[in-house]
């Protein structure tokens, strides 16, 4: 499983390829535009490649972000861009045992030293804000039955728990009625991540969670306002964005979407047609960025979402999921994208940025360690050695 995007979503090994052309400084000139400033809604930023929201697993008790987390983020301060984990909006939607909150003071604090490592180490953290919809377990969440824009349970996946894997439960459909109180938790949220001091705020429309269930109409059966015609599933997303670029402005906003992605039981009819009409609409929300995951984590649906995208809106687009270096220096050198998320790369090296930059062996991943506790496979990968190239 993987909220904001979790270790899973990074199916496709990550390799770094041959056939690059050396200048003087030693930066490949295929890979150049990885490396050229970008504005980003009221940021500029020093490169192009942004750490993915990879969902790890080391919140404290009560889903407090503790010194750990701010030792891991602070050590990932060179991307030009960190999106935070996928963290709750509101009390008891808990889809992991140890995801981090951004609901109570205890939660702001401990992000605030989060966010004050990472910029004291020079770098800009925009926090995920998520609700995790019918992905949500009544094991975390004191036996709460989870919720969904209809009563249709995930199928294809099991959920990890202290216990081991379990089945997900039916989840109850929400009336209208329920839905402004679940902007109200995603504005709430957005105000008390400004006052955890991030840069910005990405909104989790990805994934099989709760606003993606709104969004497609695999998991979205529902009638009336919310349902039906894409405007309408699209509507409780929208005005999401709305609430939360009333306390931050919308260009300290980003907003993460994957039409194609299977994962959580999810399908869409027409997910190309579904991107167009959302990025046309997104035009006029002013976001500082829009975040598309290219492909489906279990192959069952596929198409070209991204030049989908690309044609559709006219902002700062980010694209995700098994891009190398030398593909996403392209995209963006053919001005498909504008900048790249990497997952994995960036958990395995945290000076992910400096490493591409000198063609430098990367560290492997440790599988074992995604979501486990502690140190190990989280803030003891090593930095590159001093003149670590590819020809070293």
């Amino acid at each position: 499983m993987a909220p904001g995007g979790s270790l899973g979503e990074e199916i496709t090994i990550w390799r770094f390829h041959n056939a690059r052309v050396e200048i003087g400084s030693g930066l490949m000139v295929s890979l150049f535009p990885l490396f050229e400033p970008l504005r980003v809604g009221a940021m500029e930023v020093p490169n192009r490649l942004f750490m993915a929201p990879l969902t790890r697993c080391r919140a404290e008790a009560e889903h407090v972000p503790g010194q750990l987390m701010a030792e891991y983020y602070a050590q990932r301060a060179t991307a030009g861009l960190i999106i935070a984990e996928a963290t709750m909006v509101m009390e008891g939607n808990s889809a992991f045992y140890a995801e981090p909150g951004i609901y109570s003071a205890a939660q702001v604090a401990g992000w605030k030293a989060v966010t004050d490592a990472v910029h004291g180490a020079g770098g800009r953290i925009f926090l995920q804000i998520w609700h995790g919809g019918r992905a949500c377990h009544p094991l975390f969440n004191h036996g709460a039955q989870p919720v969904a824009p209809s009563a249709i349970a995930i199928t294809n996946e099991e959920v990890h728990t202290p216990a081991g894997k379990k089945p997900y439960v039916m989840p109850r459909e929400l009336r209208d009625d329920e839905l402004p109180g679940i902007v109200a938790g995603f504005k709430k949220a957005a105000e008390n991540a400004k006052a955890a001091g991030f840069d910005g705020v990405e909104v989790h429309g990805a994934n099989g969670y709760l606003l993606d269930e709104f969004l497609r109409d695999g998991s979205n059966q529902r009638t009336g306002a919310y349902g039906g015609s894409i405007a309408n599933r699209a509507h409780l997303l929208l005005e999401v964005i709305e609430a939360v670029s009333e306390v931050w402005g919308a260009d300290r906003v980003g907003l993460r979407v994957s039409p194609l992605n299977s994962f959580n039981s999810m399908s869409d009819s027409d997910p190309i047609g579904l991107i167009s009409w959302l990025g046309a609409k997104l035009n006029a929300c002013g976001l500082a960025y829009w975040h598309v995951m290219r492909a489906d984590f279990l192959g069952q649906q596929s198409g070209d979402v991204i030049s989908a995208a690309r044609a559709a809106y006219h902002g700062v687009l980010v694209g995700n999921m098994g891009y190398t270096p030398k593909e996403a220096a392209e995209a963006i050198a053919e001005k498909k994208l504008d900048a790249v998320a990497f997952g994995q790369p960036f958990l395995a090296n945290p000076d992910l940025p400096a490493r591409v930059k000198a063609g430098a062996a990367l560290n492997t991943p440790d599988e074992t360690t995604f979501y486990s506790p502690g140190a190990k496979g989280y803030t003891d990968y090593p930095a590159m050695k001093a003149g670590s190239s590819c020809d070293t």
